[in-house]
């Protein structure tokens, strides 16, 4: 009795299992179709990818080798092609065009040009913390002479907490800052206080030393 009972009740599961079929198969194998087909489009989404990368990658390192050639006759052309990176190329990619055109375009006499560059690239939340005050640094470095002094100070005191990688770089503005408003005293300090940071790059250190010296320590 048993047994026939197990095989009424696979029967009747089977009866069940083949109108459920019948009814939803067509979803079933659609849905079955979309996992598969959006497991192809994931990989081809990532070998397209990768080979937008090799191809920003090219186009990045002409760029450098145009903006390292000796002379200035290939800045126009290494600008352009930072310039067409900052359009087209993915975020880390395009952080590093900006900075690279900003100081092309800094050394051949267009500061205004490269200061809102900089401006983009520290304002920009997706790029890399580093790089952000990287560019409001060499903003404030490039405009020592001449910009804002609190806009200058309000931008450098940020960056020249002990904690920040470019602190001791902008100490050493801030202390430029101050001679040139006439705080020789504020200036030897910081200077005196750069000399003697072991954990400054050597650079700093030497001209914190230099600096120190021509204002009489």
């Amino acid at each position: 009795m048993v047994d026939i009972f197990d095989e009424v009740d696979e029967e009747l599961r089977a009866e069940r299992t083949q109108k459920l079929l019948m009814r939803y198969g067509g979803y079933i194998v659609g849905a079955a179709l979309l996992i598969v087909g959006g497991a192809a489009g994931w990989q081809g989404w990532r070998w397209y990818q990768a080979r937008q990368d090799q191809a920003t990658a090219v186009e990045y390192l002409a760029g450098m080798t145009l903006a390292d050639a000796t002379g200035t006759a290939s800045r126009p052309a290494a600008i352009a092609a930072f310039d067409r990176l900052t359009n087209t190329a993915p975020e880390g990619y395009r952080t590093l065009a900006r900075l690279r055109e900003a100081a092309l375009k800094a050394d051949t006499g267009d500061v205004s040009g490269a200061a809102a560059l900089w401006d983009q690239v520290a304002a920009d939340s997706s790029a890399d913390p580093l790089l952000r005050d990287l560019a409001s640094l060499m903003w404030a470095a490039r405009q020592i002479d001449s910009g804002d002094p609190s806009m200058l100070e309000a931008r450098l005191k940020v960056l020249a907490v002990p904690d920040n990688p470019w602190h001791a770089l902008a100490e050493e503005q801030l202390a430029l800052l101050d001679m040139r408003v006439g705080k020789a005293d504020a200036a030897k300090a910081t200077l005196r206080r750069l000399a003697e940071d072991t954990t400054a790059p050597n650079g700093v250190r030497g001209r914190a030393g230099g600096l120190l010296n021509r204002l009489g320590g």
